[in-house]
């Protein structure tokens, strides 16, 4: 079953970045951490998947520039594991760390049943940090009663990934200017698909799963499960059964490699050739990477997405008030995600900046891997133009029942209505 980075995160090795400029330094400044009675603290960090942060330095970085300070970090791999976890322990009161990662899809039900759970975040002084994070960003983060309830790390700017080899084993073209514009909407995309498995290479196919294609598409909505007023949608939603039909016709149109996104399987696969195209949101570029390995540099290449901008992913730290050490967990979170870290996280690792400010450092960046694509600009143009999205308290839960039905028709044949009928009885159990 496809599983969006809103199940799980990957972010390994990304590898060097080519930035037009230097990135800042890092923030300066000694934080007073005090809190044990010989001054020493560690802050505990719970998180699902890889933020990046241990790998690109940022823990190291911070623990140099406060004396005493001890970052301990542990970490889940499946979000919902996770947050099936976190739930159980925020019930209790007890197991909490001191800074808890919250994914996107999941803040609704943070900031509209679960404020209580955690810290408001003015009482540190998060509310002069607004304007450095973009709006929708902010806003998605902020309770019912303007409390500032997390701080956002990363978001997920779309674009299409491809593999320049197979494109032209298949002989079709390479150029990511003349590709963005031959599959400007899904229609078109769909058929430049059937027109590489005509001559595709033995065992590969046009894409990875009908999952990953669904999910990159509905990220593009404004209003994708709920509406503003918060009521469910998703059943009569258009541009949902717009791309479930898409998905569907992917699927029965043989383009699909039929891989479990996350599975070994398809870990594998970045590396066989077995898909020449996967959406992928920015987080998306340092998993590629990992797997495919160094033969894959130069094999792949970035293009605008079709049908236009859209977001799929990005996270929150928060803490929770059980948390034990709150005022120093705050200042960690504030440096995590001030624009100079954010910077440096998109450098090493690929994930997109939600701070204004980091966007900005980061406009002009080439990827040598991605045969020097101007991810900056791609990402960038695609982060500015995406729509700001609904959210609502179950979106995670409601995807997940739509993937596993796609999953159904791609992997087991189930018919598409049958499959439909599926996910409408998942959502009904899942939701209530």
């Amino acid at each position: 079953m496809p599983i969006a980075r809103a199940a799980k995160r990957g972010a390994l090795n990304l590898g060097a970045v080519v930035l037009a400029g230097a990135l800042l330094a890092a923030c300066g400044g000694s934080t007073d951490s005090s809190g044990s009675a010989d001054g020493k603290v560690t802050i505990t960090v719970d998180l699902f998947g890889s933020f990046g942060y241990k790998e690109a330095g940022l823990y190291e970085e911070y623990e140099k520039l406060n004396p005493g300070v001890t970052i301990k970090q542990t970490d889940t791999e499946d979000e919902a594991d996770y947050w099936k976890s976190l739930q159980t322990r925020l019930a209790g009161g007890g197991g909490l760390a001191d800074v808890q990662g919250i994914e996107v899809g999941r803040i609704a039900s943070v900031t509209q049943q679960q404020a209580d759970k955690f810290e408001d975040l003015k009482k540190y002084g998060a509310e002069e940090l607004k304007n450095e994070f973009a709006a929708a960003k902010w806003s998605a983060a902020t309770g019912k009663n303007g409390e500032v309830l997390g701080l956002g790390t990363d978001v997920g700017p779309e674009a299409m990934c491809y593999r320049t080899d197979l494109f032209k084993k298949a002989g079709l073209p390479t150029d990511r200017e003349e590709l963005a514009k031959k599959w400007s909407s899904w229609d078109d995309y769909v058929e430049f698909g059937k027109q590489y498995m005509k001559k595709a290479p033995e065992n590969s196919a046009w894409l990875d799963s009908i999952g990953s294609l669904y999910s990159v598409m509905i990220g593009q909505e404004k209003e994708r499960y709920y509406d503003a007023s918060g009521e469910l949608i998703w059943e009569t939603n258009p541009p949902l059964k717009t791309a479930w039909n898409t998905s569907v016709e992917a699927a029965e149109a043989g383009l699909s490699a039929k891989l479990d996104q996350w599975s070994p399987q398809w870990n594998q696969a970045f590396a066989a050739g077995s898909f020449a195209t996967i959406p992928c949101p920015a987080w998306m570029l340092g998993y590629i990477k990992g797997q495919a390995g160094d033969a894959g540099k130069g094999t792949w290449d970035i293009a605008k997405l079709p049908g236009g901008a859209g977001n799929w992913g990005g996270s929150y730290l928060a803490i929770p008030k059980a948390a034990q050490h709150k005022e120093e967990a705050y200042k960690l979170i504030k440096w995590l995600t001030a624009p100079e870290q954010q910077a440096k996280l998109f450098e090493k690792q690929g994930n997109f900046p939600s701070a204004t400010g980091a966007i900005d450092k980061i406009a002009d960046a080439k990827d040598p891997y991605f045969s020097d694509a101007p991810i900056g600009k791609i990402f960038g143009d695609a982060a500015k133009a995406a729509p700001v999205q609904v959210l609502g308290i179950h979106d995670q839960n409601v995807m997940q029942q739509i993937t596993n039905a796609l999953s159904e028709v791609e992997r087991k044949g189930t018919a598409p209505d049958k499959a439909w009928s599926n996910a409408k009885k998942g959502v009904e159990n899942t939701v209530g």
